[in-house]
């Protein structure tokens, strides 16, 4: 089952054509595009490793999608993600997320159950990849 985090996650995965067009629409509004990767996505996990700097200055989708594909090349069994910051006062926020890989197995998450105080029982996830070390 493929994760379904961030934008057009319930889509097939974009092509990088479509991806140029998306980075093309966040440099158009003066968004700053950045890429992260990891291999624990676990949707509380918001802190994935930043791959280089953010691009605040760039203004090509072909200087992006050069960095995205140095990532996919060192990164090549993690998720990769491209973030686009907005950074216009009232917004400072990320307003685009999109999944761009995925690795070849995705191992997937393990529910886990505990039993508190009378009958209350607690259930959480956990990565499957976080019971391996992460190289």
């Amino acid at each position: 089952m493929k994760l379904t985090q961030g934008q057009f996650a319930f889509l097939p995965k974009l092509t990088d054509a479509e991806l140029v067009k998306q980075i093309d629409y966040a440099l158009s509004n003066g968004w700053a595009v950045s890429i992260e990767h990891t291999k624990d996505p676990h949707p509380r996990n918001t802190y994935w490793a930043m791959y280089g700097n953010p691009m605040f200055d760039l203004k090509d989708a072909a200087g992006i999608m050069m960095e995205l594909n140095a990532c996919r090349r060192e990164n090549e069994d993690s998720y990769i993600r491209l973030l686009a910051f907005d950074s216009t006062k009232g917004w400072e926020s990320i307003r685009m997320n999109i999944m761009t890989d995925y690795p070849v197995h995705e191992p997937g998450f393990e529910l886990i159950r505990s039993e508190g105080i009378g009958r209350r029982i607690n259930y959480t996830m956990r990565s499957y990849t976080t019971s391996h070390p992460m190289t």
